[in-house]
């Protein structure tokens, strides 16, 4: 891989097993009938998918609901393994990808800022430096003291990439961050970019157009018989909103 690549995605491919709908799968069919065979159809999520990003590119992945864009950023980051292909990631990653991943329900909001600071690789001393801005960047901090099992989606998904963006990483993946917030949260996402533009390498998955083609230098298109392009974020955004 060439040393001014972050991310070399080349040939891969996923698919999975999904059960035949109509076809009982439950513990108790199960137990009912212990012989019976479950059926499964193949669903094809990528395939034979290439592309690179380079060091401080900002590179977006726009597409249809089914196209494959969090497989995508899943398989990057680790979380699942392609079928075929191979993935290659040369430097630091931090994922941003689910709702409250590393979040424990019963604890605090402020208890599990330090549980997913150190998950992410953040010190305590370093959280202790940042607690304020977590949460006043998260919109939290009259909510610091509520257990995270009373949060909504949305506040979960702004405390945790408030944390995320605190860490020292030389690739940020991001999936959605902008659906959770309102107009305030969004300015700040928006600012936040503007900040680190060409010092980080971002893999980006978003609905929100006007922000890829504001921020991205290149766009990948998944499409939904599995073919894709690449190109300029103006001339990939104008296509896709062209075809629907």
């Amino acid at each position: 891989m060439n040393e001014n690549t972050a991310i070399q995605v080349k040939n891969v491919s996923k698919n999975f097993r999904i059960p035949v709908k109509g076809h009982k799968n439950t513990l108790q069919e199960r137990f009912l009938n212990p012989f019976q065979k479950t059926e499964y159809r193949e669903f094809s999520a990528l395939k034979n998918l290439s592309f690179e990003v380079k060091k401080g590119e900002f590179f977006s992945v726009i597409g249809p609901n089914g196209s494959g864009k969090s497989t995508l950023l899943k398989i990057v980051s680790g979380i699942y393994v392609a079928d075929e292909g191979e993935v290659k990631v040369n430097g630091s990653l931090v994922p941003f990808l689910e709702l409250g991943v590393g979040f424990n329900p019963d604890l605090t909001a402020r208890e599990n800022v330090y549980l997913n600071g150190t998950i992410l690789g953040l010190t305590k001393k370093e959280l202790d430096k940042y607690i304020d801005e977590i949460f006043d960047f998260a919109e939290l901090r009259d909510f610091a003291d509520m257990k995270i099992k009373n949060f909504s989606s949305g506040m979960a998904v702004r405390l945790a990439f408030s944390i995320a963006i605190r860490v020292k990483s030389d690739i940020l993946v991001l999936d959605e961050v902008l659906a959770v917030g309102d107009a305030d949260f969004q300015k700040k996402c928006y600012a936040y970019f503007d900040r680190i533009k060409g010092l980080k390498s971002i893999l980006y998955v978003s609905h929100a157009l006007d922000s890829v083609e504001k921020y991205s230098d290149r766009v990948l298109w998944l499409k939904e018989d599995r073919s894709y392009e690449i190109g300029s974020a103006e001339k990939i955004v104008n296509g896709y909103k062209n075809a629907n």
